[in-house]
């Protein structure tokens, strides 16, 4: 049994592994891959710290190795995947933990990191300690509420649990009551809103339409966080 699951856990990690390497250059900019952040929370959810930093590495090593992508293709993502299992197992399987796992372990250290890599090892120029802090927190917040809206849906659902058991990982039934669901609409709303705050300084996009479209987003976003809220309390009671 034990031998099986271990080889279920191969199979996944190497899925996840193929995944990352074909849509990692989805909404890739330098310095930002979203999609990236996506695969390190799922499969820290799925299979723990250790696998996920794992998983990180080899893709890294393959885009690396095909697409010619810098080394942040390494410190953009290692060390996000693994803070996100180790965040996720400690907060006894708390998904948005594993998602501030990634931000912190991407966007602050993952981003302060890659300076001396990419000046020293890289040669590349004009580059500060916090160059890469922006675009990456940016890309962890795209990538990590896509990994929350699934996994908050595969966990109500309750089949990340009987993932989780099939894998012989660590099991957690983290369900989200209907305050949770609205507070998770209104933060995608609020994450939405400092997206695209930071993409307009990062590639200089001094338009007021874009102030515009940010603030429509976070008002739709926070509208229908209140709407769900209001609806789903009236038919429980």
């Amino acid at each position: 049994m034990n031998n099986s699951k271990a080889l279920l856990k191969m199979i996944v990690l190497s899925v996840l592994v193929a995944l990352g390497v074909v849509i990692s250059p989805i909404l890739r900019f330098e310095g930002m891959c979203p999609m990236a952040h996506l695969i390190n929370i799922v499969c820290a959810c799925l299979l723990g710290p250790w696998y996920a930093l794992l998983c990180a590495f080899v893709i890294g090593i393959i885009r690396m190795a095909t697409m010619a992508i810098p080394p942040i293709a390494l410190t953009g993502a290692i060390f996000g995947a693994f803070l996100s299992g180790v965040f996720y197992k400690a907060s006894k399987g708390k998904i948005i933990f594993a998602v501030l796992g990634e931000i912190i372990g991407t966007g602050i250290i993952g981003a302060i990191l890659s300076y001396p890599v990419m000046t020293f090892f890289w040669g590349k120029e004009g580059l500060s300690w916090l160059f890469y802090v922006p675009s990456f927190i940016c890309g962890t917040l795209i990538g990590g509420s896509i990994a929350y809206l699934l996994l908050r849906k595969l966990s109500n659902a309750g089949l990340l649990a009987r993932f989780q058991e099939k894998l012989g990982s660590d099991v957690y039934n983290d369900i989200s009551g209907v305050f949770g669901n609205a507070a998770a609409i209104a933060a995608l709303g609020a994450v939405l809103w400092l997206v695209i705050e930071i993409l307009t300084g990062i590639f200089k996009m001094t338009s007021p339409v874009w102030s515009y479209i940010s603030y429509s987003l976070l008002a739709l976003m926070l509208i229908a966080a209140v709407f769900y809220y209001i609806t789903k309390k009236k038919k429980e009671n």
